[in-house]
Order: structure tokens, then C-alpha cells, then sequence
């Protein structure tokens, strides 16, 4: 098999049977295979649609990773026209070894300690808790900030994270623009969630400039074990099942009219293929919404109407100006500063969070007449805590057809969505009016100083509006007598055995940072209940 890779042991897929078989080799994927391979007694398969990302600088080095978005490592998913929203919007989601942590711009966050209690609390997600999450933070990290003065972080961990540097003079100016506009600098990171502060963020990238993806952190140094078997470039089309709806494995396919291998598992599958395609192939081995499922003329396994609902994402934003002095022409990775404040009083985590940019971004204004240009910077202001909520469908019976996914932004019947996209670009308008940037901003370019009611504001983001590529709760775990979590608070798929989801897709709700960082806790975890219950 030409895309097969494997340790000193030269197995061969035909026929093959493992211990446990992983289905995407993403931000949880691959950290779940390297935990489970540390027992020399188990064979361990990880199963990624893409190819390997050894070699290929463009996903390797992490100032490059725009030019990655609408590419061949990219699924490239269209949206459903949305009512309330921007229907050219596209869901970016990687096809390559590492998942989107191969794909991103690594900003490394824990996620607040409220979000992960309100899983356990709020959702039923018995176990998952700030607790159990920390500890699998400091585990999975070795942070720059390790030490006496930061006791919590890790400091021996496979992911590398570090503190962007303070080397541009824009992006400081903003911090102190921030300052003057009532937003403190923080600490991120910290051990405390920050209502109201800004900074560079820390990103996972280690000091080559190789960004520390899951696939760098876990498998590239541990590729040669000998009860590891890579296997990329081989698609998941089902999963298998016995009369006793135990999992016995997954089909996988070399090219979209490749033959058919069905890889064997004696203990479980660990489905990890992300918010999108987790849905997309549990519906079509049979698990998901009855009435939908009959739709496309699929045989019921069980009826699970969660499976491809609860879909979150982050809306995002965006207000640029014309840098009056030159911006900087080499990166971390080109977004290097996280603002959060609120809209409103009282709240124990952020309800807004934008990122500053230092290049230009007219993704979704060009189209629509603004201006741009080659020098200037922006502020992107997204919703932490959308109330809205989607969907994932199957656009057919056919595994190789992408699935219709329908995020209905701006739905929220309340309009709270809307509300604080609104706040936020006021909210960045007070940041650059401020003195700390008046030798930096120009004119603002979009959506311009004509554009001041909520009503206008509220034009502009339905038509221009994008995503932060946070897709995620869409095979959400709870509690085992809620009938619309798929899942049961160990990851495990509900009315069948020998399967679990651990991805994105397992959120009950989306943490208000970005979730990367959280994903990979999410595989730790996964490994770690697999390990106990071995």
C-alpha cells in the first residue's frame, strides 16, 4: 500500500486486524494513537484521509498557514444558504496527518474553568470538569511559562507553547490602545479566566518556527513504534457492525474508485474525523435521525437524532483600516493578538473576543465593493458564546458527496448573536480611535465610517461575516438518559459497543477561547478512560 506507514514491523492493511483503530489523525486523533500505542502489547491503527505531513513546508512552518485555506489539504466544506447570514462563507476543514492543528494558526488557549465545569453541571458530561481538564492541560504541554511563579503549566509534555514575541510595533500600539480604552493586558494562560484584558497570545510552535500540530507533538516522534500502523491517504467510507451491534471495524478506500479494505478491530473504534465528517460517518453506517436516514434509503442501526445537531461555531467579524506607516513583514503567524471584553454586565466569562491581524483581510468584503488594500491591519470581533445552533446532514448515500452543513448563523431567537457582533465592532472602533494608535490608523476601509446604526452594522456582518473554523458539539457527549447526546460521558456511542468520538464534535457546548488546545485534551482524555477501562 503506497501510502502506508508503518513501524519496523511491515504489516499490510489486507486483512488486517488491531487492537484499536483511530478514524482521523487530527488535533485528538493522533494524540489518542501515541497514548494508546505506549502499551508495546497493543496494535494500533490511525486512519487519515490525508497524506502525511512530513516534508511539506507549507503545513510544517506556521507563518504560512493562509495559504493553506481553499487548498488540496483542505475539505473546503460550502455552507447551505443561511437566512440570517453570509452564504459564501466556507468551512475550512484539514485534510493532511495533524487535522486542523496542521491547518491553523496554533493560538493555544485553556479553556475557562467555567466552561468545563458547565459541561459536567449544565450537560450532564459526568467527569469532565476544570479538574480533570487542567490536569490534562499541564500533561499534553510544555509551556514556555513553566516554573515556580507557574506551577500549572507543564513543562514535559509533546506540545510546545510558546509566548509570541512583542516585535510588532503595531500590534503593541494596539495592546496600548487597549489600555487606553479601558482593556487591560493579561496574562493568558494564567490559571484565571480574563473577563477584560488583551495580549499576544501563546501558540503551540516550536522555536524553528514548525508549528507543534498534533501530528509534529505525537506521531512524528514516535512513527518507528513497532504496534503503530499510519496509515494516510485511506478514506473512511463506514463503519462495521455484528448482529450484536458491536463496532468491528471501518471500511477505507485508497481513492474515491479505489477497492474497498475493511480493517478489523478486536477492542474498539475511536472515531476522531472532526465535527463535520464524525456525523457524516456515523449517519452513514446507519447511527443518527431514523426519519433522515430513511430519507436516503440507509438501514437503521439506531435511531439517534442528536448525531449531526448542536452544531456551534464562533461568527466572526471583521473591521479594517489603512495602516498609515508600513506593517510588519514577517510573522508568528500573522494574528498574533486576543482581545476579550463583554457587551454586557455581570457575566463570568467573555461574551466577546476579536483577534488582531496583521495583513490584509477582504475574504468576504471584496466581493461585496469594498475597499482594500496592501498595508493595513485589522480586528476581527467574534461571538465566545453563540446561541445559535446548526446542523449536519448527508447530501446523499454516497460517502464521497460532502454533507450539507447549515451553522444558521444569527438564528438565536433573542438575537444575542447579533447583538454582540454589533457591540464588538463599536467596541473596535473605541480601540483604534484611541490615542496609542493615531500614527498607525488610517481610514476604515470596511465597513466605513458611514456605517454607523445597528441596522446598517447588521447589513454589514449578514453579508461579510466569517468564521474562526470552530465547528464544533455535533455528536455531543451527556447524559446517558438525554436522547440527544449521541454520547455517554466516557465518549462511547450510544446503542451500539466498541465505539467512541473523541473530537470536537463530543462539545456539549463550545468553549468561549479558541478550542484547539482543547481538542487534544479531549484525545488525552479519550486515551486515558480507554487505558482504565482496558
Amino acid at each position: 500500500m503506497k501510502n502506508q506507514h508503518v513501524g519496523t514491523e511491515n504489516t499490510t492493511t489486507q486483512d488486517a486486524e488491531f487492537d484499536y483503530i483511530v478514524v482521523g489523525g487530527g488535533s485528538a486523533g493522533a494524540a489518542i494513537a501515541a497514548r494508546l500505542s505506549e502499551n508495546p502489547d497493543v496494535r494500533v491503527a490511525l486512519v487519515e484521509a490525508g497524506p502525511d505531513d512530513r516534508g511539506i513546508e507549507e503545513v510544517l512552518q506556521l507563518d504560512r498557514w493562509m495559504e493553506l485555506l481553499e487548498s488540496g489539504y483542505d475539505w473546503d466544506y460550502p455552507i447551505e444558504e443561511q437566512q440570517s447570514g453570509n452564504s459564501f462563507m466556507r468551512h475550512s476543514r484539514a485534510k493532511v496527518m495533524g487535522g486542523c492543528s496542521s491547518h491553523n494558526s496554533c493560538i493555544a488557549f485553556w479553556a475557562p474553568a467555567e466552561d468545563l465545569d458547565a459541561w459536567e453541571t449544565e450537560h450532564g458530561a459526568t467527569g469532565w470538569n476544570a479538574e480533570t481538564g487542567f490536569r490534562l492541560y499541564k500533561q499534553l504541554e510544555t509551556n514556555e511559562d513553566a516554573g515556580p511563579e507557574a506551577p500549572h503549566h507543564g513543562d514535559s509534555g509533546p506540545v510546545k507553547l510558546m509566548n509570541v514575541p512583542p516585535n510588532d510595533p503595531c500590534g503593541v500600539a494596539v495592546l496600548d490602545a487597549c489600555e487606553q480604552a479601558g482593556i487591560p493586558r493579561a496574562r493568558f494562560n494564567n490559571n484565571e479566566t480574563v473577563l477584560n484584558g488583551a495580549n499576544f497570545f501563546q501558540i503551540n510552535r516550536q522555536p524553528d518556527g514548525t508549528r507543534s500540530s498534533s501530528s509534529v507533538s505525537y506521531i512524528h516522534p514516535i512513527v518507528q513504534r513497532k504496534n503503530l500502523t499510519l496509515l494516510t491517504g485511506f478514506h473512511a467510507k463506514k463503519l462495521g457492525f455484528d448482529s450484536s451491534k458491536k463496532c468491528t471495524g471501518v471500511d477505507v478506500v485508497e481513492s474515491a474508485f479505489g477497492r474497498t479494505t475493511h480493517l478489523a478491530v478486536r477492542h474498539e473504534v475511536i472515531l476522531s474525523a472532526g465535527a463535520i465528517y464524525s456525523p457524516k460517518l456515523l449517519m452513514l453506517s446507519g447511527i443518527g435521525p431514523a426519519e433522515h436516514l430513511a430519507a436516503h434509503g440507509i438501514e437503521l442501526l439506531v435511531d439517534s437524532p442528536g448525531v449531526g445537531s448542536n452544531l456551534q461555531d464562533h461568527p466572526e467579524g471583521v473591521i479594517q483600516w489603512e495602516a498609515k506607516k508600513p506593517m510588519v513583514t514577517e510573522s508568528t503567524q500573522w494574528w498574533e493578538i486576543g482581545i476579550f471584553s463583554n457587551t454586557v454586565e455581570g457575566l463570568d466569562r467573555p461574551d466577546l473576543m476579536m483577534h488582531y491581524g496583521s495583513v490584509p483581510f477582504d475574504m468576504h468584503t471584496a466581493r461585496q465593493g469594498y475597499p482594500t488594500t496592501e498595508n493595513g491591519f485589522c480586528l476581527t470581533p467574534n461571538v465566545t458564546r453563540a446561541r445559535s445552533r446548526g446542523t449536519v446532514r448527508l447530501r446523499s448515500r454516497d460517502y464521497r458527496d460532502k454533507p450539507k452543513v447549515d451553522p444558521r448563523y444569527f438564528t438565536d431567537p433573542e438575537g444575542h448573536d447579533m447583538a454582540v457582533m454589533i457591540a464588538g465592532i463599536r467596541k473596535a472602533r473605541d480601540i483604534v480611535s484611541q490615542p496609542a494608535l493615531a500614527e498607525w490608523a488610517g481610514a476604515e476601509l470596511y465597513p466605513g465610517k458611514d456605517v454607523q446604526s445597528d441596522e446598517q452594522i447588521a447589513d454589514y456582518i449578514t453579508r461579510t461575516h466569517n468564521t474562526v473554523y470552530h465547528p464544533a458539539g455535533s455528536v455531543r457527549m451527556g447524559a446517558t438518559t438525554d436522547s440527544m447526546s449521541p454520547l455517554d460521558p466516557e465518549l462511547r456511542v450510544k446503542g451500539v459497543s466498541g465505539l467512541r468520538v473523541a473530537d470536537a464534535s463530543v462539545m456539549p457546548a463550545l468553549v468561549t477561547v479558541n478550542p484547539n488546545i482543547t481538542v487534544m485534551m479531549i484525545g488525552e482524555r479519550c486515551a486515558e478512560m480507554i487505558k482504565n477501562n482496558a
